[in-house]
C-alpha cells in the first residue's frame, strides 16, 4: 500500500487520470464506469519535419549595435535589436494519437457502487473496481503493448483529433491510420492562422487493437525515422508494424504479459525505496516521481517532455515540447540520485543532437562558432530563437545547461562526457563574451529566462545564470583538454563573478535592478546553488548567504506558485539546510499544486480547471526529497543535512552520490541510527554527518564541516559496503 495512489471517483479531467507507459507508448487512464477512456500517445508523434535552412540573410549584423546599446544602458533599443536576431520559425508540437474508448461488461458495469481506482507504482498497473467489475491496465515495455484485462470487453473505438483517420482490419486487429499535422503553431500564438496545417508530409501513424477473450491489446507505430530525416507517410507499412506487435503479444497469456511487465518494471523501480511512517503523502510523492520517469523515459526513447509522454491536445500547453530554460532539465534531476541513471540517456542524446543542430544557429543568428540552443526544442532538434518577447525567446545558454547533464552523469559513475559537446557549447560561449567597462568578461546579449526588469525590458549582459553557466562550461571544457582548453582557462580568469546587491542578496542581472515581477516563478539567479554546485555553505559562504536572502525575497513576493517552481524551491531549501522551508514547500506541492492523482500542475487560464499537468514538478520533487536526505555536490557523502521536522523516523535505500557511491540509511527521533555506503571507487571517502556517535572502523575526523556537522574520512575500496554504526 505504500506504493499505491488510490481514489474513489473517476477522473474529472485529463490531469486526474493515472498515467501508464513504457517510455514509447503512453496512456492516461480515466477510470470511467462502463466505458473506459485511454488517452493514447507515442513519444515520437509530433507535427512538422526536419528543419529547413534559415530563410533570408543572416541577422548577425545586428549584434554589434545590440551590444553597443547594452553597454550604453539603452535597454529599450537593446530589446528592439534583439528581436531582429529572432525568428521566424517556432518549435513544433507533441501530438496525441487519440482517445481509445472501451465499453465493457453488462449494463450493471456502469454502477459506481464501491468505486475505487488505484495506481500501483511498484507494479506499474492501474486498476478500476466498481459494481462487481474490475479493469486492470498496464503498458508493457518487454512487449510494447497496452494490455487491458476486463470481463466482456466490447469493440474499442479510437476518437482521434486528426482528420482523415481511417479504420480497417488486418490479421484480426482493428487498425486506425492517419497523419499528424505538417505544422502546429504554439498555443500561445494567437495572431496567425492557420494554427494547424495538415498535408501530405505529415508524419504517419497507426494504432492496432485486438479484443482477445477478456482482454484488449493495443500497439502503435509512427513514421519517425530520426530527427534529421523526413518522417514516413507509408500508412500500410506502419499498420503492419503496429499489428505485428499486437500479434506477438497475443501469443502470450495475460498472466505471462503481466509477469514480464512487472519483472521489467521492478528492475528499475526497485532500485531505491523510501519509507516515511509519519509522512506517507510525501513518501508517495517521491515514489510517483520515480515511477513517472520510468514510465516516460527509457534508453532509445525521446526524453520526457513537458507532460512526460501524456498529452491529449493538438495544440498542447507550450507545445508539450522540451523547454530548455528549466523544465527539460528538471525532468532529469532525480535520474542519477535515485538510481535511474540509464533513464538519463534520452536527454543526453538530445544534448548531443543539439550540439550538431545548433551549429548553423550559432553561425546564422550570431556569426559565432560552436553551437547554440535557446529556450525550446522539439523532436526535430530546433535550436533558433523564436519570434516573441526577448525575455523568453532570446536566451542563448540552453546548450551550456544541457551539457551539465553529461557531466553529472559521468560524476555519478556513467560514461565520460563527449568532449565535442563541451567544445561546441564553450566555443559559442567564448564568442559571446565581451569585456565590460572594467575589463571583466560578460555574456552579451544575456537575459534571465522569462523575466524582465522594471520598465519592461529584459536584454542586458552578464545576467547571473548566464555567467554561472559560462563559468561551468568553460571550466569543464578546460578540464577535458583539447584545442579550446587554454582559451577557456584564460577566459575564466577574466569572467565576471555573480554579484551581490546593496541589500546583500544575489543579483539576477548585471547590476541592481528592480524585478518586473518580484515573485517570478523562475529562480534562475540561484542556479549556482542548485542544480549547480558552485555555491556552498563552506566553500562560498558569502554567496551562500546572498542566495538564501535572494530566495526568501522571491518567496515573500509569491514565487513557487507552479508545481515545478515549488519543486525548485524544495531543492534549494535542501541545499540551504532550511528544513522548515522544505516542509512548507512539500505541503504547498501536495495541498495546492497537485491533482487528485498527485500529478503536479501549472496555471493555465485557457483551461476549464485553470490548470494543466506538467511532469517537471513531480520529477523535481523526487529530486528534492532525495536531496534532503543525501547530498554529494561538495565531494562528500552528506547524510540528513535537511531533515523536515515531521520526518522524525524513516529509512531510505538506493540513493546515489557523485563518485558512484550508493547509500542506505535509517533514522529515529530525528537522529541518524545507521548508514550503509557502498563505495563506487577506490580512494578517500568523506562522510558528512549530523552530530552523533556513528563511525566506521579506521575512520578519522576530517576538516571542513559546516556548523552543527562533522566529517569522517577513510580509504575506501570500490564495491565494499561500509556500515556506520554507534561505536
Amino acid at each position: 500500500m505504500r506504493h499505491r495512489i488510490e481514489l474513489t471517483a473517476p477522473a474529472a479531467d485529463f490531469h486526474d487520470g493515472f498515467p501508464i507507459g513504457n517510455g514509447r507508448l503512453g496512456a492516461m487512464v480515466h477510470g470511467r464506469c462502463g466505458t473506459e477512456w485511454f488517452d493514447l500517445n507515442a513519444d515520437t508523434l509530433w507535427s512538422g519535419g526536419p528543419l529547413a535552412p534559415p530563410p533570408g540573410p543572416s541577422p548577425a549584423g545586428a549584434l554589434p549595435p545590440l551590444r553597443a546599446a547594452i553597454a550604453a544602458g539603452d535597454h529599450a533599443r537593446a530589446d528592439a535589436l534583439a528581436r531582429s536576431l529572432q525568428g521566424p520559425a517556432w518549435t513544433q508540437s507533441y501530438q496525441p494519437l487519440g482517445r481509445l474508448t472501451l465499453a465493457y461488461g453488462s449494463a450493471g458495469s456502469a454502477s459506481t457502487d464501491g468505486y475505487r481506482r488505484w495506481l500501483d507504482l511498484a507494479r506499474a498497473v492501474a486498476v478500476t473496481r466498481h459494481g462487481g467489475a474490475e479493469v486492470t491496465s498496464f503498458v508493457s515495455a518487454p512487449d510494447d503493448v497496452l494490455v487491458v484485462s476486463v470481463a466482456a470487453p466490447g469493440a474499442p473505438e479510437l476518437h482521434s483529433p486528426h482528420p482523415g483517420v481511417t479504420l480497417g482490419e488486418l490479421d484480426g486487429c482493428l487498425v486506425w491510420t492517419g497523419q499528424a499535422p505538417e505544422s502546429v503553431l504554439p498555443n500561445y500564438v494567437v495572431d496567425r492562422s492557420p494554427a494547424v496545417t495538415y498535408g501530405p508530409a505529415g508524419m504517419g501513424f497507426a494504432v492496432a487493437a485486438a479484443v482477445d477473450g477478456d482482454r484488449l491489446l493495443v500497439a502503435a507505430a509512427t513514421g519517425f525515422r530520426g530527427p534529421f530525416e523526413s518522417p514516413s507517410t507509408d500508412l500500410s507499412e506502419l499498420a503492419l508494424d503496429a499489428v505485428a506487435r499486437v500479434s506477438a503479444a497475443r501469443r502470450l497469456s495475460t498472466a505471462e504479459l503481466l509477469e514480464r511487465h512487472v519483472e521489467e518494471h521492478r528492475g528499475w523501480f526497485g532500485r531505491a525505496d523510501l519509507h516515511l511512517p509519519d509522512a506517507p503523502r510525501e513518501e508517495l510523492l517521491f515514489h510517483l516521481g520515480r515511477y513517472l520517469l520510468v514510465a516516460a523515459s527509457r534508453p532509445g526513447t525521446q526524453p520526457a517532455n513537458l507532460q512526460g509522454i501524456w498529452n491529449a491536445d493538438v495544440r498542447p500547453g507550450w507545445s508539450s515540447n522540451w523547454t530548455t530554460n528549466i523544465n527539460a532539465q528538471m525532468n532529469y534531476w532525480a535520474a542519477e540520485t535515485t538510481g535511474l541513471a540509464e533513464l538519463h540517456e534520452p536527454l543526453l542524446t538530445l544534448t548531443r543532437d543539439l550540439a550538431v543542430a545548433g551549429a548553423p544557429t550559432a553561425a546564422f543568428h550570431y556569426g559565432a562558432g560552436g553551437a547554440a540552443a535557446h529556450h525550446n526544442t522539439d523532436l526535430w532538434r530546433f535550436t533558433a530563437p523564436v519570434p516573441g518577447e526577448p525575455q523568453w525567446a532570446n536566451w542563448p545558454s540552453a546548450l551550456a545547461w544541457l551539457s551539465a547533464h553529461l557531466w553529472e552523469h559521468w560524476s555519478f559513475g556513467g560514461e565520460p562526457p563527449d568532449p565535442a559537446v563541451f567544445a561546441a557549447a564553450a566555443r559559442f560561449t567564448l564568442d559571446l563574451l565581451v569585456p565590460d567597462a572594467s575589463g571583466a568578461l560578460v555574456l552579451s546579449p544575456s537575459t534571465s529566462p522569462e523575466h524582465d526588469f522594471s520598465g519592461g525590458t529584459a536584454v542586458s549582459w552578464g545576467c547571473a545564470m548566464d555567467q554561472e553557466l559560462a563559468r561551468e562550461v568553460l571550466t569543464r571544457c578546460a578540464a577535458l583538454g583539447g584545442p579550446l582548453a587554454a582559451e577557456a582557462s584564460r577566459a575564466l580568469e577574466l569572467l565576471r563573478p555573480v554579484q551581490t546587491g546593496p541589500d546583500g542578496a544575489l543579483l539576477e542581472w548585471y547590476d541592481d535592478r528592480p524585478p518586473g515581477e518580484p515573485g517570478h516563478r523562475h529562480l534562475s539567479h540561484l542556479y549556482g546553488l542548485y542544480p549547480g554546485t558552485r555555491i556552498t555553505e563552506t566553500g562560498t559562504p558569502a554567496d551562500y548567504a546572498a542566495a538564501r536572502l535572494a530566495l526568501h525575497q522571491r518567496l515573500a513576493a509569491g514565487t513557487g506558485h507552479t508545481g515545478w517552481s515549488r519543486a525548485w524551491v524544495l531543492c534549494l531549501a535542501a541545499r540551504l539546510r532550511d528544513a522548515p522551508l522544505a516542509a512548507s514547500s512539500l505541503r504547498a506541492l501536495l495541498d495546492e499544486l497537485c491533482s487528485p492523482s498527485l500529478l503536479t500542475l501549472h496555471p493555465d487560464a485557457a483551461r476549464p480547471t485553470g490548470w494543466i499537468f506538467q511532469i517537471d514538478g513531480n520529477l523535481g520533487a523526487a529530486a528534492g526529497i532525495a536531496e534532503l536526505l543525501v547530498q554529494s555536490h561538495e565531494g562528500t557523502v552528506a547524510l540528513l543535512k535537511t531533515l523536515p521536522p515531521a520526518w522524525s523516523s524513516g529509512s531510505a535505500r538506493g540513493l546515489r552520490c557523485r563518485g558512484g557511491h550508493e547509500v542506505a540509511l535509517s533514522w529515529a527521533g530525528g537522529a541518524l541510527r545507521e548508514a550503509r555506503i557502498v563505495a563506487g571507487r577506490n580512494g578517500p571517502l568523506v562522510a558528512d554527518l549530523p552530530p552523533g556517535p556513528l563511525t566506521v572502523p579506521g575512520a578519522t575526523a576530517a576538516p571542513g564541516a559546516a556548523p552543527g556537522r562533522r566529517r569522517l574520512t577513510w580509504d575506501a575500496t570500490a564495491g565494499t559496503e561500509y556500515v556506520l554504526t554507534a561505536s
